[in-house]
């Protein structure tokens, strides 16, 4: 067992008094036992900068005062020590590095970061390589930041090249990076995650309500989220700290445990079909699908696929299994001008089978948008539509079999959510009472965009109806149209700016 910490704080614009604290909080942990400590995402400054050459000038260099003084207090407390902050590179870069110092002060290995978010586009160059999974007493430690965990690419590369506790330090505002974008990684990649953000203004407090009466957001969510944690490899937190506050979360964790379970999980994918995952891509090219779509899942007969159909929804997703046949879903469905998408994954409207899907992700052009069936082991895997984001597909039919609660809970949320994909998934009944959810996209998303509702700090997340294991008639409503949005800060996009260049380990096996 190797116990590890969470360390969540303030960080300002005082260098002197940043690492005052990031030394006391090291010394924190390291009096709870902590063996491996993480810290939050740009701990040397706050990450704002009035233009590129005031971020170089401010940024740490490998054996400056900064770093030196945390690579000496990792060696005092014989701790493995992880930490963010901006790196000034002899070639004139300067990047957000995740650095990771040894039990004798040594540094072990560091990880630029490959997806900036928003403003830290103007000041930082984006990292172009994979980052190391070291090889260490306390077990194969993958480095992740911020941005970086919103989407897939970085943090599966990590577990297909075996790392199995992956460290992520954060600078976020978003209460959604506690709730999903931080367990789901642990989750679908069967490894331990632990995470450190930022507490208190992430703005400098001269600007603060300059910046908050601009993008018409409260001031108080502009502070850093909180909620730093310890992830298990099913998903479920067992160390979290609070929404507010300095804290040092612990606990003790076994590497090694989900060995077997990540090897079992990751030789179900497909990596014949990934090649566009390590290429790159335009921006949305596609239309606009509907604005609205109204949508079924039926987990019954043929007889409640025509209910469905003649209340009115245009989409009806059947579960992996289901016993309704090709032509009883098409006889359902006649004199209407509904879709079913069968058990089998077979599309079927009011004349019979929709043949003709078009490209790796069988894409089917329908009135109201484009539409992608993941279906069956496929739907455990990120990848499979990350495929149907490329293809710009507006919603996705999935099918599937559900295993386990984190599939639910976290998974498909999630493909939604790093994708801007709606979801409809159907399955026969699954653990922790759910059997399915519709997954529609809002249109409040992210700061960049004016929104309909108050501000809840949640900036990437899709709109849930839960199917249950005791519901056989679900109807709700998604939104093909929201699709076109991916864009989660200005200057990121979800999609086409993924880390292509460095996904080069999801074209292949694990390691």
């Amino acid at each position: 067992m190797v116990r590890v910490a969470a360390v969540q704080y303030e960080v300002g614009t005082d260098i002197a008094a940043n690492l005052a604290t990031t030394l006391r909080l090291i010394d924190a942990a390291a009096a709870e036992g902590a063996e491996l400590i993480v810290l939050p995402e740009f701990c040397h400054h706050l990450s704002w900068y009035e233009s590129r050459e005031q971020a170089r000038a401010l940024a740490c260099r490998h054996g400056d005062p900064f770093l030196s003084a945390v690579a000496a207090r990792a060696a005092r407390h014989g701790a493995h020590v992880k930490i963010g902050v901006t790196l000034a590179r002899p070639d004139g870069r300067t990047t957000g590095a995740s650095l990771l110092y040894g039990p004798a002060g040594q540094l072990l290995g560091e990880a630029d970061k490959q997806v900036l978010m928003g403003a830290e586009n103007d000041h930082l160059s984006p990292g172009t390589e994979a980052g190391p999974v070291l090889d260490t007493p306390v077990g194969r430690l993958g480095l992740y930041a911020c941005m970086e965990g919103v989407i897939c690419e970085v943090t599966r590369g990590l577990a297909l090249r075996g790392a199995q506790v992956l460290l992520n330090s954060l600078n976020s505002f978003a209460v959604d990076e506690a709730s999903l974008h931080v367990p789901v990684r642990a989750a679908e990649n069967k490894v331990w995650v632990v995470a450190a953000n930022k507490v208190g203004p992430l703005i400098p407090a001269d600007r603060l309500e300059a910046v908050s009466e601009g993008l018409r957001v409260p001031p108080e969510w502009l502070h850093g989220a909180g909620e730093s944690q310890i992830v298990a490899p099913d998903g479920s937190v067992v160390a979290r700290a609070p929404r507010t506050g300095e804290a040092v979360v612990v606990a003790d964790i076994d590497p090694g445990a989900a060995d077997a379970e990540r090897a079992a999980l990751l030789a179900g994918r497909r990596p014949a079909r990934y090649g566009p995952l390590a290429a790159p891509a335009p921006g949305r090219t596609a239309a606009a699908g509907a604005g609205s779509l109204p949508v079924a899942v039926v987990r019954g007969d043929a007889a409640l696929v025509r209910q469905a159909a003649t209340e009115g929804a245009l989409l009806v997703v059947l579960p992996e299994g289901s016993p309704v046949s090709t032509e009883e879903a098409a006889r359902a469905v006649r004199g209407t001008t509904c879709h079913v998408v069968t058990g089998d994954a077979t599309l079927v409207g009011p004349g019979g089978p929709v043949t003709g899907g078009d490209g790796p992700a069988g894409i089917h052009v329908l009135p109201w948008g484009r539409l992608a069936i993941v279906t069956g082991e496929a739907a455990r895997h990120p990848e499979e539509f990350r495929l149907a984001a490329l293809a710009d597909a507006d919603v996705v039919a999935v099918p599937f079999t559900p295993r386990e609660p984190w599939e639910l809970r976290l998974g498909l949320l999630e493909r939604a959510a790093e994708n801007r994909l709606n979801l409809v998934a159907a399955g026969p009944d699954g653990p922790d009472g759910l059997a399915g959810a519709i997954l529609g996209l809002s249109p409040d998303f992210t700061l960049w965009t004016a929104w309909q509702g108050p501000f809840t700090g949640r900036i990437s997340h899709p709109l849930v109806t839960h199917v249950k294991n005791t519901d056989l008639l679900v109807h709700g409503v998604v939104a093909p149209a929201q699709a076109v949005n991916r864009l989660v800060s200005r200057g990121t996009d979800l999609v086409a700016g993924r880390p292509w260049r460095a996904a080069g380990a999801l074209l292949e096996g694990p390691q």
